[in-house]
């Protein structure tokens, strides 16, 4: 990531044809693996931090859980080929990619845009 919370995710070329018209949109679902975190703890002070109350881990983005799924909600700002250009990628360099899935938005009269 970058000083402007820009991040890069390579997609691996033999998947760069699944990308066609994911430019159409704004947001996406990235979900990764928590590939350095061991282990995992069903109580957890949030950020790590003692001062914030205890809660559960389901009740929290710890990325100490029992199945080690990352889920983040990031800002595409452009593809090169296989490469996504994002903001928002709450993940370390390197991490596996699981999936990438486009966020729908449901307008007033309940139809999907993105």
């Amino acid at each position: 990531m970058d000083e402007e919370g820009i991040s890069t995710i390579e997609v691996f070329p033999e998947f760069a044809e699944g990308l066609f018209k994911i430019e159409s949109f704004k947001e996406l679902d990235v979900l990764f693996v928590f590939d350095r975190s061991v282990g995992y703890d069903l109580l957890v002070h949030p950020q790590g931090n003692p001062d914030n109350p205890l809660r559960g881990v389901f009740a929290s983005r710890s990325p100490r859980r029992p199945n080690p799924i990352g889920l983040t909600r990031v800002r595409l700002i452009e593809r090169q080929g296989n490469l996504l250009k994002v903001r928002g990628l709450d993940a370390f360099p390197d991490t596996p990619i699981l999936d990438i899935k486009p966020v729908l938005h449901v307008n007033n009269e309940g139809r999907l845009i993105p």
